[in-house]
């Protein structure tokens, strides 16, 4: 008679039930870890949309309203000695500052996937070992070597393997994936920049002293 495989002992769940206080207290910090990745990565994509709707609508998006601003500001300021050039370069940098804290409002959380990625892969292993540490007291304490003595413990540690990967490998790629995709976002509005600067200095603006 063939043996079956009970499907609902080898889900996420009835590992985890299967498991030890220790084997479930790690697969529980690893299930919100991976609940907490894919929250900063929803976000993170949403963000980056929102900064490329923001960059195909130009003047007419309240973020381009905002980094103008900052740049007309800039160009208004007055400072006795100042070259054309320094002054452009006084009014990118206004800007290219506010384009940079609009994109690390945007990013949200995006550095904590590096931060799981690094760690969850660790947790899991703490389980691990933990798990063929209580297959060996097992054996132990059964002094025997049978497969179902040691069974319990093994598929504690195999499980909290998973759960670390099943953690960490969206963190990894989420992080790498979703930071290229924001520093393209950025090259672009950098490239974007240059213009909105040639406009900002040919418009008049009321000049103020500056400090």
């Amino acid at each position: 008679m063939e043996a079956t495989i009970n499907s609902d002992a080898l889900s996420p769940i009835g590992l985890f039930l299967q498991s030890g206080a220790v084997g479930r207290a790690v697969m529980l910090v690893l299930a919100l870890a991976s609940l907490w990745t894919w929250a900063i990565i929803i976000e993170a994509i949403y963000g980056a949309m929102r900064l490329r709707r923001a960059l195909r609508q130009g003047d007419a998006s309240p973020a381009f309203v905002h980094i103008v601003g900052k740049g007309r500001a800039a160009n208004a300021a007055f400072i006795d000695g100042e070259t054309v050039s320094e002054r452009r370069r006084r009014v990118l940098e206004a800007m290219g500052r506010a384009v940079s804290e609009l994109l690390t409002r945007a990013e949200g959380g995006l550095s904590n996937l590096a931060v799981v990625a690094s760690v969850a892969p660790f947790i899991g292993l703490f389980g691990t070992v933990w798990g063929i540490m209580s297959s060996f007291a097992g054996i132990a304490d059964a002094k025997d070597t049978s497969l179902a003595v040691v069974a319990p413990g093994i598929s504690e540690a195999l499980a909290a393997t998973a759960y670390g990967l099943a953690a960490a490998i969206p963190a990894s790629i989420g992080y790498n994936r979703i930071g290229a995709a924001f520093r393209r976002v950025g090259r672009d509005y950098a490239a974007r920049l240059q213009d909105l600067a040639t406009e900002i200095l040919a418009t008049p603006a009321d000049r103020r002293d500056g400090v």
